[in-house]
């Protein structure tokens, strides 16, 4: 069986469009009100969803995603728990779902077994934020993560040889971050994503997508023309903490016009 994430992105390829990638929080608020939130953006459409774990120390993440990660892990969410919820959520839909996460939980729960069982499950892929390939070689329990397409997050200050290995190695697609800082960190993105997603493309024939500081139309229809994805992350996220109520509606509300702005766009980067 294929997968899922290479599957979309051929379709969206064939039909001339490109990805909107969204991500939330598992189990946040709560587990069933995260799964209501995924269907919704399921059924919003989006093309991916990614699903980040709740961590205690999420580096990496500006504040608002990581007080989601406080609410869902207050809410009894656990790795185990978010494998649960991609098993739920594959009862009704086939939407790729990447699982975007730091080392520490899956190691703590057994890197090799975590790979089978988040496959099993019927998750497509995953983002280890601090984990660079090179390093994981030259760990044997690291080298058994089998079933996961390995995403590799490739950022403006990448060195251009570190660019070319990240690029060679990558799979599903690749994570280009639009501009540096943590998650949800103020600030548009860079006006100098066209030539970062060009010197990525120089090395593989992956999807680009590209994340951070998008959070309008007007934002998504920029990135879109010049990448073959649009990711968006703690805007959405934002929703989450506004309505918890009511956070499936509130999340596809918001997504709707990013999605329809993503479909619109005409791509700048390929003649």
């Amino acid at each position: 069986m294929p997968n899922r994430i290479d599957s979309t992105f051929a379709h969206l390829r064939a039909s001339g469009q490109k990805a909107f990638v969204a991500y939330v929080a598992a189990g946040d608020p709560d587990f069933e009100t995260s799964l209501e939130i995924i269907q919704s953006l399921a059924d919003a459409g989006a093309d991916i969803i990614e699903l980040g774990l709740p961590f205690s120390d999420p580096l990496a993440d500006g504040i608002v995603n990581q007080m989601a990660a406080e609410r869902a892990l207050k809410s009894g969410m656990t790795t185990a728990r978010s494998i649960e919820l991609i098993r739920r959520f594959r009862e009704t839909h086939q939407t790729p779902i990447v699982l975007f996460t730091y080392l520490n939980p899956v190691f703590t729960y057994g890197f090799e077994k975590f790979h089978q069982d988040a496959a099993a499950a019927g998750a497509d892929g995953i983002l280890l934020l601090d984990l660079p390939p090179d390093e994981a070689v030259l760990n044997q329990d690291l080298a058994l993560g089998a079933g996961l397409k390995h995403i590799r997050l490739i950022a403006p200050t990448t060195p251009a040889e570190r660019v070319k290995i990240l690029a060679e190695t990558a799979e599903g697609f690749i994570y280009a971050l639009s501009r540096t800082g943590v998650t949800g960190s103020h600030g548009a993105p860079s006006a100098n994503i066209a030539a970062l997603v060009t010197s990525i493309k120089a090395h593989t024939d992956v999807p680009v997508c590209v994340g951070f500081g998008i959070a309008t139309p007007e934002q998504a229809a920029l990135v879109a023309s010049v990448a073959d994805g649009v990711i968006v992350g703690s805007a959405i996220v934002k929703q989450v903490e506004l309505f918890p109520q009511n956070a499936a509606k509130a999340v596809r509300d918001f997504t709707a016009p990013l999605i329809a702005a993503t479909r619109s766009s005409i791509s700048l980067s390929h003649p």
